[in-house]
């Protein structure tokens, strides 16, 4: 399950940058998750309602997620296609000259706090 350790080191660093920013507060955190990420989002929010209680500056936070789509490129015939619908076989010309291009990310896209100040 490397969805709570994914959590722990979120958390950890956003305790961080709520020290180095003068934070007080977090309200939320939007996360974009690639639809090929491998994170199971119904586990990950479960791990940071978990975690959010042990520390203070998360602890009223909320998780949103962001589901970002997998597309993949052929190299054969130079189109993109949906990843998951068609996999690693082009649907355009049959190749298997593919890779994929988007749709593995776990990234922080925006936090919402409030400061000290």
């Amino acid at each position: 399950m490397h969805e709570m350790g994914i959590i722990l080191h979120m958390a950890n660093m956003l305790d961080e940058t709520a020290k180095e920013q003068n934070l007080t507060k977090i309200g939320s955190v939007t996360l974009e998750v690639g639809e090929v990420s491998g994170i199971m989002t119904d586990l990950f929010v479960d791990c940071w309602n978990y975690f959010k209680v042990k520390h203070p500056v998360l602890a009223e936070s909320e998780l949103k997620l962001v589901t970002i789509p997998a597309v993949t490129f052929c190299g054969n015939c130079g189109k993109t296609y949906e990843t998951v619908k068609y996999g690693k076989e082009c649907p355009y010309c049959h190749s298997g000259e593919t890779w994929l291009v988007d749709g593995n990310q776990c990234v922080i896209k925006e936090i919402e706090a409030e400061s000290a100040e």
